[in-house]
């Protein structure tokens, strides 16, 4: 069974019309404990009581903003979401939000308006493409890397 049905998936999306919609869409594609929640409030509260699989956070929550929310969650060693996957999705993306999306912890982004296929082809990225958790100084989320590039060195970063 798919790790996501067995947990359930967050919405976070401060309009409430959007949240149900998503979360429409998200139980069409086979997902049945969805939770939304319109404010960054709500969303902390629930993602602070138990582990979810899945956190979807449209980029105009806040404030505390969905980038600082991220960053907030991936940082936090007591928050039993600390590694959950999250997608961000957004109207208007630009190369900057998406960068520094990426760089709170985002694990995929996604620009709306987008399709349930959409929506699912993110999903199954992180299920058939799970990349690993990252703990260092400056970052703490998925790793950022997304292809593995061979220069014909060996791989000189220390392990922890």
């Amino acid at each position: 069974m798919n790790k996501i049905l067995k947990h359930g998936v967050v919405i976070a999306d401060p309009v409430e019309n959007m949240a149900a919609l998503i979360a429409t869409t998200m139980r069409g594609i086979g997902h049945r404990m969805v939770t939304e929640v319109t404010t960054p409030k709500d969303l902390l509260a629930v993602l602070n009581a138990r582990s979810h699989s899945l956190i979807v956070i449209d980029d105009a929550m806040g404030p505390p903003d969905a980038i600082e929310l991220v960053r907030q969650l991936r940082t936090d060693f007591d928050c039993p979401n600390r590694t959950t996957s999250v997608i961000m999705m957004s109207a208007a993306p630009d190369v900057d939000r998406i960068a520094a999306a990426r760089d709170a912890g985002v694990s995929e982004f996604l620009k709306k308006p987008f399709s349930a296929a959409d929506l699912q082809k993110r999903i199954a990225s992180l299920d058939i493409n799970p990349r690993e958790f990252i703990e260092a100084p400056e970052y703490a989320g998925p790793d950022r890397r997304r292809r593995i590039l061979t220069h014909g060195i060996e791989d000189q970063r220390e392990e922890t």
